[in-house]
């Protein structure tokens, strides 16, 4: 079955081919698209922004470890939730792996149960981290959309200046200023003040957001 990039792929990472097709064979027995691949190359190739899923990944690989994999992947920001799988159960490769934000850390022979639990819980991870780009990607719109005056409208009222207040600092009417503050609350598809800050805040809050208010 040919994927999109919206279902939700599970990335198998593994040089050993005898194990991939084991784990490949498994999770499609539970329905889920797998991509398996044979080094952390192959993947960094294959790999979209746009892809929804998880990584199952070996630790020990020639060539690009899976540690090594997921150092690069934190630094180009690519927040893909791993599963690691080891021959071995070392430690400080588990200690390191789950300071990088893994979703686990299993050792081979994979326990059936556990493995697709796990990657239950990365795809669950990634969908919501998308509907949360996808929402400030929203916002960062709505907020360009905004005039300059509501802009300007819109920082004295995060100050939590009154209406009055607003217009005598900007030389408007009161009423010039409601009718701004009526406008912004439907850009921004707002329902009341603390909501509108809740977005805000949100945006402020995205590392990728240069929006400054």
């Amino acid at each position: 079955m040919e994927s999109t990039l919206y279902e939700p792929t599970v990335f198998l990472v593994d040089d050993d081919d005898a194990v991939r097709r084991s784990l490949q064979l498994l999770i499609t027995t539970y329905g889920m698209h797998v991509k398996s691949m044979a080094s952390a190359e192959e993947f960094l190739d294959a790999w979209h922004p746009d892809t929804v899923g998880c990584l199952v990944l070996d630790i020990r690989m020639a060539g690009i470890s899976g540690l090594t994999l997921q150092d690069l992947l934190l630094e180009r920001r690519i927040n893909i939730p791993i599963i690691f799988i080891t021959g071995h159960g070392d430690i400080s490769a588990c200690r390191r792996a789950f300071q990088g934000g893994a979703v686990d850390f299993l050792t081979k022979p994979v326990d059936e149960k556990t493995l697709m639990n796990s990657i239950r819980i990365g795809i669950s991870q990634d969908i919501k981290r998308h509907a949360n780009q996808t929402e400030i990607a929203d916002l960062r719109d709505r907020l360009e959309n905004l005039s300059e005056r509501e802009r300007e409208v819109l920082e004295l009222m995060l100050e939590g200046m009154p209406n009055k207040l607003i217009a005598r600092r900007i030389d408007l009417s009161t009423r010039t200023v409601e009718s701004h503050r009526a406008r912004i609350f439907i850009k921004l598809q707002a329902d009341s003040l603390a909501q509108l800050v809740r977005r805000v805040v949100k945006l402020e809050g995205d590392p990728g957001s240069d929006n400054k208010h």
